[in-house]
């Protein structure tokens, strides 16, 4: 597809591997919707990298030794709004790549539906994650029993925290303090085991409490 195709997600491929870069590039080719604007490594300048692509997401593919990338990654994350999806060849790694702030996970094997699909999700503020990787022992579900139960102030939250919002865009949409959602946030990590956001609305997801 044209990168100036109308209406298309326009993706910053990531990946240390030229080959893989190529090959992701091809794949996504085939894709409907998807426009590949730019590719680069992980040790690239990436705010460039953005300045000159200006993708609506960053599709991230972290290799067979992801130590290194899954660092970059997640100082990505932390600096910049453009959203990313993950793609993962060791499924016992879903947790950490996580934590770092991926948006999306999938495995390496995804295929061109799969990513492209993962990839609108994520630019609509979504979380998408490969049931098989949410099947690993790190992203086990927890049985509903276990769950101490949220309240209807809580589950609002969570809902937010499900579409991608900062503390202070939940605060202005729930017209409450940030503070508060602070609160409410810390609530809901210990009421469902989670050490971060995204796990939050992953067990939760798991368990049935909210629908992505």
């Amino acid at each position: 597809m044209s990168v100036e195709a109308f209406g298309a997600t326009k993706v910053l491929i990531i990946a240390d591997d030229p080959l893989a870069r190529a090959g992701l590039a091809a794949l996504l080719a085939t894709a409907p919707h998807v426009a590949v604007t730019g590719q680069g490594g992980s040790e690239a300048d990436l705010d460039v990298l953005l300045s000159a692509f200006l993708p609506d997401v960053v599709l991230w593919d972290l290799g067979w030794t992801p130590a290194d990338p899954l660092t970059r990654l997640g100082e990505f994350v932390e600096a910049h709004a453009t959203p990313v999806v993950a793609l993962l060849a060791v499924d016992s790694l879903a947790s950490a790549v996580q934590a770092a702030g991926a948006r999306g996970l999938l495995t390496r094997t995804s295929n061109a539906g799969q990513m492209a699909a993962a990839l609108d999700a994520v630019v609509q503020g979504l979380l998408v994650f490969d049931e098989t990787l949410l099947a690993t022992p790190a992203l086990a579900p927890i049985p509903n029993d276990l769950i101490e139960p949220l309240s209807g102030r809580e589950l609002e939250v969570l809902r937010h925290l499900a579409e991608g919002l900062s503390n202070k865009e939940i605060a202005r949409a729930l017209a409450i303090s940030e503070n508060t959602i602070k609160f409410h946030v810390n609530a809901i990590l210990g009421k469902l085991g989670a050490q971060s956001r995204t796990e939050a609305v992953v067990r939760a997801t798991r368990a049935g409490l909210i629908l992505l």
